[in-house]
């Protein structure tokens, strides 16, 4: 089963794996925008395009969700021959916290006692960062920070850009490796925002959901459809500081609707998105080819 990494073997694999008579079961998790409304966005459907004639010669194509899907049979690989298996999480890990442990104690000790709206992922263009600060930039604080947790290219300049901004609004947390701390992170964090120009179907996003933190993010890749249905707050990938813009002061001021969200977004998780519910599937679709 192939994770695709742009090789040339790639694209021989089928002719291979047809001599030797053995099954072949790719798994294609690109990121993408079905709507292609940016430069990025049409950038990614090449990727798309230069691989759909190869995977229509594979036995199954795993894929994330329904828009990928239809994009891609569009491309002309079977609907037939696609099988949507979502990413998972450990929901146990990534869970809402009912008391205060001492790694909260800990990230409050560094970035102080605001209420904490949160980016955390890779800081790189396609993130579209850069759009949320803006909006964080015309927005009066009302006792709430915008932690970034992360890095990547964009990092350095966006620092610089948005350097006016004080220290007590915006935190720039850097990149953390620690899996406990993260997951505090999340748990303290009142909502989790992705103002991605495109996307596959975000881990970042899951995990928010499981630990009961509201979530924003733009319909790219699959994030709507995981927030569709009062899961969380979806938005275009079009003009996304204006979106937040307004979006941001409502969730400052109504945090009883941030915990619902919350609420609402486990749910989702523990219905949809566990690493048990992903498993599960991975293994009926290759009992399935070896029974075949």
């Amino acid at each position: 089963m192939p994770a695709f990494t742009l090789s040339p073997l790639d694209f021989r694999l089928p002719e291979i794996c047809q001599q030797m008579n053995v099954p072949l079961v790719a798994t294609f998790h690109p990121a993408f925008d079905s709507k292609i409304r940016n430069l990025t966005a049409s950038a990614q459907q090449l990727t798309y395009q230069l691989y759909a004639p190869s995977l229509a010669k594979f036995n199954r194509v795993i894929v994330f969700s329904q828009d990928q899907k239809e994009v891609l049979a569009k491309l002309g690989v079977s609907s037939e021959k696609q099988i949507i298996i979502p990413n998972g999480v450990d929901q146990n890990i990534w869970k809402p916290s009912d008391k205060i442990n001492k790694n909260h104690i800990l990230i409050r000790e560094k970035i102080g006692s605001k209420r904490i709206f949160l980016y955390m992922g890779r800081i790189a263009n396609e993130k579209n960062i850069e759009a949320l600060l803006k909006a964080w930039r015309q927005t009066k604080s009302k006792n709430c920070m915008l932690l970034i947790v992360g890095d990547g290219p964009m990092k350095p300049s966006l620092e610089h850009n948005f350097s006016d901004l004080e220290k007590e609004d915006l935190i720039w947390w850097g990149e953390e490796s620690n899996l406990e701390i993260r997951v505090a992170i999340m748990q303290i964090a009142e909502v989790f925002f992705l103002p991605s120009l495109v996307e596959g179907l975000s881990l970042s996003l899951l995990e928010a959901m499981s630990s009961g933190t509201a979530c924003v993010a733009t319909d790219a890749g699959a994030d709507g459809e995981v927030l569709d249905n009062g899961a969380g707050i979806v938005i275009s990938t079009d003009d996304v500081t204006t979106q937040l813009k307004t979006m941001i002061p409502i969730l400052q001021d109504h945090p009883d609707f941030t915990k619902i969200l919350g609420i609402k977004a486990r749910e989702r998780v523990i219905e949809r998105y566990t690493i048990e519910k992903n498993i599960d599937r991975l293994e009926r679709v290759y009992f399935q080819i070896k029974e075949n």
